[in-house]
């Protein structure tokens, strides 16, 4: 708010004059930009609310002309189909804990070697940092065969074990090891000195201060990990033929009827069930995710 004095009016009464000033936009320009957001998120969003509804239509309802936005006599029955056809429980199961150790060996990897690469000043350490980015324009195509011949030459194909190593030592780490390089680049060294002081070494220092502070990078990590390896589909197809030890990529694709075809409610019922906790888990974190790549910077 300001107040301006006028000059005084014919009666000798001074008149003032209240000027509101405005520092955003207004509220007009607001709802346009709420109303043009809402319009953008629209081919986001309807592909998984689609999902959602239709695995609690019937297989008949799925398909009519013209199409429902809402289930006119929604049913749970799928889900239960789901079970029955698959060992789905176990295929669940093997999904989440194979995520969680693949998240967990990832922030190990790439933190340690971040922090490496960002503190250790050795010869040749920009080139060998280089030769380690390459990894991220190898098309995992490219390196599935000679994958395969070596789990094989060691007794682990048909076992969790390639799902595991792949992603932890593979493209997906060398992005988290370049995320985490540099945000401690971009943490100041001074941080580190009253450790230095008290006698810490380079563990130490790591461990004790560098860690605690790149939690927002971590967080960004951990979540491209998690989901990373919940949405892994070709290395699961290569490496696992039993069912019981499939995750739930491949398991969506073993849903199809005597005569082959796809059973689009008990399909999308499985779907829905492996993608919502995902979405949960996004929606709750997406701040420590957006703040992570933020505080990660383009320094070095």
């Amino acid at each position: 708010m300001k107040t301006e004095a006028l000059t005084p009016s014919p009666t000798g009464a001074p008149e003032t004059k209240t000027r509101r000033l405005t520092t955003g936009p207004s509220r007009r320009a607001k709802l346009v930009l709420y109303g043009l957001l809402c319009v953008l998120a629209v081919p986001f969003v309807f592909p998984t609310w689609w999902m959602v509804t239709s695995s609690l239509k019937s297989a008949n309802e799925i398909f009519a002309f013209p199409p429902s936005i809402l289930p006119v006599d929604p049913s749970l029955s799928a889900y239960g189909r789901v079970f029955e056809f698959a060992p789905f429980a176990a295929q669940y199961w093997n999904s989440m804990y194979i995520a969680a150790i693949v998240t967990v060996g990832t922030l190990a990897v790439s933190s340690l070697a971040g922090y490496a690469f960002a503190r250790i000043r050795f010869p040749g350490h920009n080139l060998l940092f280089l030769v380690v980015l390459v990894g991220l324009l190898i098309p995992s195509e490219v390196t599935i065969v000679p994958l395969f011949q070596m789990f094989n030459g060691l007794g682990l194909v048909d076992t969790h074990w390639p799902l595991i190593l792949v992603p932890v030592f593979g493209a997906p780490s060398v992005l988290a090891t370049l995320i985490m390089r540099q945000f401690f680049i971009a943490l100041p060294a001074e941080v580190e000195e009253a450790g230095r002081m008290d006698g810490l070494g380079r563990l130490g220092l790591y461990w004790r201060i560098a860690l605690p502070l790149s939690r927002p990078a971590l967080g960004a990590v951990a979540i491209f990990s998690f989901l990373h390896s919940w949405n892994l589909y070709l290395e699961p197809v290569v490496f696992l033929s039993t069912p019981e030890k499939f995750t739930l990529p491949q398991a969506l694709t073993q849903f199809t009827d005597a005569y082959g075809g796809p059973m689009w409610d008990v399909q999308l019922s499985a779907a829905t069930m492996s993608a919502l906790p995902v979405l949960i888990v996004f929606v709750l974190a997406q701040r420590q995710f957006v703040e992570g790549l933020a505080h990660t910077g383009l320094k070095g």
